[in-house]
């Protein structure tokens, strides 16, 4: 059975037997991937630590018929410890790591999410955004990155020159008084211009904003999330939006 290495995020675990679990990791070029980690419960594992959610590794796998096996795991970045100590943090990076494992397949090559995940995980880990503006960031982003790009500027059905005020996730995001479905919500021009620098990676906008705009803005994130993906992310739900 043919080994092979890659960089990796572990974006979910589940228990296997006794003493084993089922890692799923988003690999660097391999995309994701579902691996055995063997023994990794046990007090004395070798590399249990090293394969929780949020971990950036290097890992050696062997490949199997239907699930491979670790066998080496060395860590690249220990996020855990730092964003534990923040229930925000936490909770946002759990929202992401679900959103990435939802947007790819396994098998499937998906570097752009892996340096995007990759990124929003040390900005996390860093404190360097407030943690809600990095959540909504990544979800942006990532959504872009699988082929849903929100516009908050132009029409998303015509094209029209924004900025606009209605808003419908349905028809792409911004839409103009001319095609603006009923029931478009009508945000705040200040919460279209913070979503559009969190697309962007404004930071300067996006860090100087007022925070009933983030709020505003959270809420429309994760009705474009929820319309994508069919379904919504369980782990939005446990996110504090201050």
């Amino acid at each position: 059975m043919p080994l092979y290495r890659d960089a990796a995020i572990v974006l979910r675990t589940h228990k296997l037997g006794e003493a084993d679990r089922i890692v799923t990791m988003l690999g660097r070029n391999r995309g994701k991937v579902r691996a055995v980690a063997k023994g990794v419960r046990r007090t004395r594992s070798r590399f249990g630590a090293r394969l929780e959610p949020g971990m950036v590794v290097d890992l050696q796998c062997y490949e199997g018929r239907n699930l491979d096996t670790v066998t080496q795991t060395e860590s690249i970045a220990s996020y855990g410890e730092a964003i534990s100590r923040d229930y925000e943090a936490w909770t946002a990076c759990s929202a992401m790591l679900e959103t990435c494992d939802r947007l790819t397949e396994e098998g499937e090559p998906a570097l752009r999410q892996f340096t995007l995940l990759a990124g929003a995980l040390s900005s996390l880990a860093g404190a360097t955004h407030a943690p809600g503006l990095v959540l909504d960031s990544y979800l942006l982003r990532a959504m872009a990155i699988g082929g849903w790009a929100a516009s908050f500027q132009d029409c998303a059905k015509c094209g029209a020159t924004g900025p606009h005020r209605g808003f419908n996730v349905a028809s792409g995001g911004a839409v103009c008084p001319v095609c603006r479905p009923p029931g478009s919500a009508a945000p705040a021009p200040e919460t279209m211009v913070l979503l559009a620098s969190l697309l962007s990676g404004d930071w300067a906008t996006a860090d100087a904003s007022d925070p009933r705009h983030r709020r505003e803005g959270s809420g429309l994130v994760a009705a474009f999330l929820q319309w994508h993906l069919e379904r919504g992310v369980r782990s939005l739900r446990l996110v504090e939006r201050v």
